[in-house]
């Protein structure tokens, strides 16, 4: 790989899912497990019915077009693409052609891939429905409308990326925009994102200006995962070059559209794609061209909201928290809202952090889950916080108990309270307990005296063994050095 340059572009599609109806139907814009149970007859193409253009829906994408620094256009119109696919009831797609100016051409995003800061250039974002969804069962396929007409963002990059580890960086960083915009909940697992992948390589040592010296280009359909992506573009990088290095390579390099199996973990041959396919487009007879106002532009800008980098920046001056920290705080905006709801709470920022990156996140990592899944809400994490502060449980036990909240969906202070762990701060009890100890260890005071100081951390862990861990282990400490220092 070293001896080659690599070039992928990306189309990244993504259902706008914070809309109440569908783009130009007035169906519900939400999931449904059960299929074909939110449909209107326009969804269904239906002879008669006529679209109605979702003004929320383009408030979205030119919203997102914004925050791409792309140009936008002074009207939009509509047009016809026409395919002949079963998921397409009508045959033809209403969509935007890239001329003249969809919801946005021409732009710039800066992302970030292993703590490098790159530039990725986008071509356009457009804004259309979306088709159907296909499930194939052997000899049969089920269709699925409730997906027909839902929003759907498609944005187009130029070939600006070269590794997939800074395509993978590139959709998080859209991913995150999404989310953090109000504009989709950006959820692979309710196929709100698809990917299409195009890659090509060329000699390292070759001009890479000149377009007629890199390979050929490649598309790769319909990747629904982000590990799918790497994955993808990785093995199509090492069958590229193996094509083109081994003489007894069975496959040539050929312009053509394949797509990625997971279970074998190679992508597969679909079809030729010797010359772009005629869409036929045309404009939509049934939806008017109209202005977009300078006015209501400069309103959809001011309703950006904080995005994930501003509030990165402010996790890191404001609430003091470090740049490792904040990066995985604001990574999904659902587990920011959560820290963010701490702090509105009254909790030190730091110690939010702190209980939320190491155990929570943990938990979710571990079970696969979404913080949104969890029965831990923002005010028991803060309830769990203030019983360490105010010394009612040591650190070592929340974390007993917030493991135990998290598993058994209980809440903390019910813990605390059911399981006897409230601290003792009594020091005549303490007390008590450090005689004992002392007793039972008579050479521990003589090592003392003698330098070996750290053996009062033994003797403060044989009296948490007897208190079951609830003595509180500052005051503890200060007891037993002033005991021994009396003798």
């Amino acid at each position: 790989m070293d001896n080659y340059l690599i070039m992928i572009g990306l189309e990244m599609h993504c259902e706008i899912s914070e809309t109440k109806s569908k783009v130009f139907s007035s169906a519900e814009n939400s999931y449904k497990d059960l299929p074909n149970s939110n449909i209107r007859p326009i969804d269904m193409g239906f002879p008669g019915t006529l679209p109605v253009v979702n003004k929320e829906a383009v408030k979205m994408a030119l919203m997102t077009s914004m925050i791409l620094n792309c140009q936008q256009p002074g009207y939009i119109y509509f047009e016809r693409k026409n395919y002949y696919y079963p998921d397409m009831p009508k045959n033809f797609q209403i969509t935007q052609e890239t001329k003249p100016i969809p919801v946005g051409i021409y732009g710039q995003l800066e992302y970030e891939c292993k703590g490098e800061k790159k530039i990725a250039t986008i071509d356009n974002l457009h804004l259309e429905e979306d088709a159907a969804a296909s499930e194939h069962l052997g000899s049969v396929t089920h269709i699925d409308y409730n997906r027909a007409g839902v929003p759907l963002l498609e944005l187009v990059t130029t070939p600006c990326f070269h590794s997939a580890d800074e395509a993978v960086a590139f959709l998080e960083t859209m991913r995150s925009i999404y989310q953090y915009a109000g504009i989709s909940e950006a959820d692979s697992k309710k196929g709100q994102i698809r990917c299409d992948v195009n890659v090509s390589i060329m000699d390292k040592n070759l001009d890479a200006s000149d377009s007629k010296n890199w390979g050929t280009k490649v598309e790769i359909k319909n990747v629904n995962t982000f590990s799918g992506v790497r994955d993808a573009i990785n093995y199509e990088i090492e069958r590229q070059i193996e094509a083109k290095e081994d003489e007894n390579y069975d496959e040539v390099v050929v312009q053509e559209t394949r797509r990625w199996d997971d279970e074998s973990c190679t992508t597969i041959r679909m079809r030729d794609k010797v010359d772009a396919i005629d869409y036929k487009y045309f404009v939509e007879p049934n939806i008017p061209k109209y202005k977009i106002t300078k006015e209501w532009l400069e309103e959809i800008r001011a309703s950006i909201p904080e995005l994930a980098n501003e509030r990165k920046e402010k996790y890191i001056t404001e609430y003091g928290i470090s740049e490792y920290d904040a990066k995985i705080l604001v990574k999904e905006k659902a587990v920011a809202d959560y820290y963010e709801k701490t702090i509105e709470l009254g909790i030190n920022p730091k110690a939010s952090s702190n209980w939320i990156t190491s155990v929570i996140l943990g938990h979710l990592n571990k079970f696969d889950l979404n913080i949104s899944d969890i029965f831990l809400t923002p005010k028991m994490l803060v309830d769990l916080i203030k019983l360490i502060d105010d010394g009612t449980i040591s650190s070592k036990q929340a974390k007993e108990v917030l493991y135990k909240s998290l598993t058994e969906n209980k809440e903390p202070i019910k813990i605390v309270e059911e399981e006897g762990m409230k601290q003792i701060g009594d020091t005549d009890a303490i007390n008590k307990m450090i005689l004992e100890v002392l007793e039972e260890q008579p050479n521990a005071i003589e090592q003392y005296k003698s330098g070996r100081t750290n053996i009062v951390d033994f003797l403060v862990g044989q009296v948490m063994k007897k208190t079951r861990g609830q003595a509180n282990p500052a005051i503890t400490r200060n007891m037993i050095i002033e005991e021994i220092e009396k003798r």
